[in-house]
């Protein structure tokens, strides 16, 4: 049952990355691409219908950590109680400037509003490009499985880290890359004339990038965290993850003919989704690693909830995620086809 609750846990973020992470995207390239009034309405219709429903998997996420591990959501949630605030401001001014731009006609807030989207768009991808590094990384768990970690310190990865230090600040860098692009994608298949052009254009940049940093980060994982590599030698199955990745690098290759759009967005979710279920491959069965000698790993037995707590939840996670997918089913459904550069609302 244990093994259960960390692959939903662990599904239930890669949709979110994937999902979120492409209005992410758009936001981190928002005000590179859409110059004009028309093309920034343009682009925000193009995420509009989607964009509040994709951050609902992150919240889903943190309730299903909630009662599946309650000691590794207490410790974690502590020990990252900086940078969590930093997230959850980021997510609210992010949601306020896309939903206040719209009920504004001054031109000067509405370029405030597009400015704060953005803004706060690229810090999410880096601060949850570094989370992720702190968790592969490991954290300094003390004999009570909590932890403390400052903003940073030496900048090292080692018994006394920060949450930003170069393995940490890679991970972030990779992370703004790789959704920069999972959203130029995105925008060149959902929009048309000159917003698609640039779109493209920054995926043609954007692209090689990402294919440097994902060759950077395999080794940087090794030599931050050694033991990331015992599950891989013990399952060769567990390679298919990493064939996942170059598979969704060679599909997203940008620059190719307007049918192949769709084609080029899938191979940019399958890279995500990958780069993902490799990061779990990895951790499995540890939760958080630990660093330093005064503490032990959060593994999955030791985190886990009672078995009468599981059983229940399974049942009503199995019943809202039935909705959920009904709901996002029908409204990517609704939704489909490219958004008019003359439409008003959330128009096709």
């Amino acid at each position: 049952m244990g093994t259960l609750w960390f692959w939903i846990v662990a599904v239930m973020l890669t949709a979110y990355v994937v999902l979120d992470g492409f209005d992410l995207g758009v936001g981190a390239v928002y005000l590179f691409v859409a110059r004009t009034e028309e093309e920034r309405g343009q682009a925000l219709r193009a995420i509009g219908p989607v964009w509040d429903g994709n951050e609902v998997w992150l919240l889903a996420a943190g309730g299903t950590l909630f009662f599946a591990f309650p000691l590794l959501y207490a410790s974690a949630f502590s020990g990252f109680y900086l940078p969590l605030m930093i997230v959850l401001w980021l997510l609210i001014l992010r949601g306020i400037s896309i939903e206040l731009r719209s009920h504004s006609t001054d031109p000067l807030w509405r370029t405030f509003f597009d400015g704060l989207f953005s803004v706060a768009s690229i810090l999410l991808t880096i601060f949850f490009g570094a989370a992720l590094g702190n968790v592969v990384r490991g954290v300094p768990l003390g004999a009570d499985n909590y932890f403390f970690l400052p903003l940073w310190t030496d900048w090292r990865t080692g018994p006394s880290p920060g949450i930003l230090d170069w393995y940490t600040v890679l991970g972030g860098v990779m992370a703004l890359a790789a959704l920069a692009l999972h959203g130029s994608l995105y925008l060149a298949l959902k929009t048309e004339g000159s917003l698609e052009h640039r779109s493209l254009a920054a995926a043609l940049r954007l692209w090689p990038v990402v294919v440097v940093l994902t060759l950077l980060g395999v080794p940087a994982t090794v030599f931050a965290r050694l033991e990331s590599l015992a599950n891989y030698r013990g399952h060769p199955g567990d390679f298919l993850a990493p064939v996942g990745v170059i598979v969704g690098l060679v599909m997203m290759r940008p620059g190719l003919p307007a049918r192949s759009r769709l084609k080029s967005f899938l191979g940019s979710c399958l890279y995500l989704g990958s780069m993902m279920v490799g990061a779990c491959l990895g951790l499995f069965p540890v939760l958080l690693p630990a660093l330093g000698g005064a503490g032990h790993d959060l593994t999955i037995a030791s985190a886990i909830s009672g078995p009468h707590t599981l059983r229940v939840g399974l049942v009503w996670w199995s019943f809202g995620m039935v909705l959920a997918l009904m709901y996002f089913g029908i409204v990517y459904w609704l939704f489909r086809g490219k958004v008019a550069r003359s439409a008003e609302g959330y128009g096709h």
